[in-house]
């Protein structure tokens, strides 16, 4: 079976959240922003799986543009949690580089779908 890159790594993004909201909720007693993280990260995979069996190419591009919004939401959380210190350096910059890299795969999916 093909390799499908955007699936895996969203899959694996989404794993991480959800541990990521655990933390937060559980130990570090932040409820409102890290659900709102929970949401859309865990969405951005799902959106991924409902483009794979897409009806038509607009179906497709409308899947994966609604992942690469969903991006950009989880990757707004990501920033609100560092400046709101519920996120130290380290980790902002972990998660950070993650929802960076989900934005530049879901961009560059979306813009060669559209051609």
């Amino acid at each position: 079976m093909k390799e499908n890159i955007i699936k895996d790594k969203s899959f694996l993004f989404a794993v991480e959240i959800v541990n990521l909201y655990k933390d937060l909720a559980y130990n570090r007693k932040e409820h409102v922003m890290s659900r709102q993280l929970l949401k859309s990260g865990t969405s951005i995979g799902a959106n991924v799986r409902e483009a794979e069996f897409a009806q038509s190419k607009a179906d497709f591009i409308s899947k994966m543009s609604i992942s690469l919004k969903e991006a950009n939401e989880t990757d707004y959380w990501i920033d609100l949690l560092h400046a709101t210190n519920f996120l130290n350096s380290a980790e902002f910059e972990k998660y950070k580089a993650k929802s960076q890299e989900m934005l530049r795969l879901l961009v560059s999916i979306v813009k060669s779908s559209k051609e």
